[in-house]
């Protein structure tokens, strides 16, 4: 693009970011990407968590089995769909005594904690993960390639995420029939004597209020920025207003019941948008990454490519087991989005395929890959909550991760023939 010219390329890439930072859309995705880290940082130093784990053990004389130890950390893994690192921490520790009465393995648990975070919050994206796809997506509106508003495609392209529907259910069916298949069988349960926690009790409102706000306020600025419409609102701006709204009610319940002091506050809420720095610098060179294949045409040539060698039917499927590959030997499910975003798209433009279809299985491969990956933060994660090896969590889970990834691999053809 430069001509070979080395000081060309440097000045080309510093007007690139100029250019990426005078845009409001892009500086209200960052900010919403940092915001998220203060309002999850709050919610744990408040005691949030806590309260709400106290509240449901309080309740356990409604679990009686095996079964309903694990469906109530599965109910709480779909439930809370925030932040996918937060719904498997809270579904480890609201399940982990339940799970040691009723002889349930941890492995068994890591396995229902993973299934629900990931994909989860790839479904029911009111979170950081539907910050990044709205952002990628917007890049790609801002490019011309496709029509609409970002919020709209998005939606379109949470209806094909396959693999994390498939995810869902298998697990459901695992639980309700318990199904124990491969190194499962193997998986014994840990026998541990029960503590009673004597630690003050912290009310679960601290959690479950900004939770509930956020998901109002979407809501709410979908409407307002769409002037009545949801689906015309703007998608960055508002999870930004979303976010701010947020933190601002934090500090005064928060400050104002005493539950903390303004300096803890203010602590906590820079130590986590510290926290997701690096996260919102992966957002801004994805957009970068995203920006400079468009003026490549790299989708367009890698579809002249697949248009010879590739049917049309099978462009979904590829997509989605590149996708797996990407996000498996990397662990990063949204690294994945962010290189296959801007290829996937431009390709299903070329070859007039269906682009909310690959934007689907990009999705889906991620997530899939993800789930798979030993490296991957959620399968760290959901060890560290369900107290058991991250070798064996890994183990246990494959055998259904390779299920649903091979119904969606299946959806994904039959959708396009």
């Amino acid at each position: 693009m430069s001509g070979f010219s080395f000081i060309s390329t440097i000045e080309s890439v510093f007007e690139l970011f100029i250019s990426l930072l005078t845009e409001a859309w892009i500086l209200k995705t960052l900010a919403f990407a940092i915001l998220v880290g203060s309002i999850m940082t709050l919610i744990e130093d408040s005691g949030g968590i806590e309260g709400f784990v106290e509240y449901i053990e309080n309740k356990k004389e409604y679990v009686t089995s095996a079964r309903s130890s694990l469906m109530l950390s599965y109910i709480i893994g779909v439930v809370i769909f925030v932040e996918s690192s937060i719904t498997a921490l809270i579904s480890g520790a609201v399940g982990k005594n339940l799970c040691d009465k009723h002889n349930v393995s941890r492995a068994k648990l890591a396995f229902v904690c993973d299934s629900t975070s990931a994909p989860i919050s790839s479904l029911i994206v009111l979170n950081g993960w539907g910050a990044l796809l709205l952002g990628l997506i917007s890049a790609q509106i801002s490019l011309g390639l496709i029509d609409g508003s970002e919020v709209d495609v998005l939606i379109d392209a949470i209806l094909y995420n396959f693999y994390a529907m498939s995810a869902l259910f298998v697990t459901f069916l695992s639980i309700y029939f318990n199904i124990n298949l491969g190194a499962m069988k193997e998986s014994k349960p840990l026998h541990v004597k029960q503590q009673t926690n004597s630690a003050k009790s912290v009310s679960m409102y601290y959690m479950v209020l900004p939770i509930l706000l956020i998901v109002f306020f979407v809501f709410l600025f979908l409407y307002i920025t769409g002037s009545g419409n949801i689906l015309n609102g703007s998608g960055s701006s508002s999870i930004f207003y979303t976010m701010l709204s947020t933190l601002v009610f934090t500090l005064f319940y928060f400050v104002g019941t005493k539950n903390m002091t303004l300096f803890s506050w203010s602590s906590s809420a820079l130590r986590g948008a510290k926290k997701l720095v690096p996260i919102a610098m992966i957002l801004l060179f994805a957009f970068s990454i995203g920006k400079v294949t468009g003026e490549l045409k790299t989708g367009f040539y890698l579809a002249s490519l697949a248009s010879e060698n590739l049917s049309i039917y099978l462009l979904a499927g590829v997509i989605f087991l590149l996708s797996s590959l990407i996000a498996f030997s990397t662990g990063t499910s949204w690294g994945t989005f962010s290189i296959m975003i801007p290829i996937a798209i431009p390709m299903a433009v070329g070859m007039d395929a269906n682009v909310a279809l690959c934007i689907g299985a990009v999705i889906s491969g991620g997530v899939f890959g993800d789930h798979c990956s030993p490296i991957s933060d959620t399968t760290i994660i959901s060890s560290m909550a369900a107290e058991c090896d991250v070798v064996e969590h890994v183990k246990t889970q494959l055998p259904y991760a390779l299920i649903s990834g091979l119904v969606a691999l299946t959806l994904f053809i039959l959708f396009s023939l």
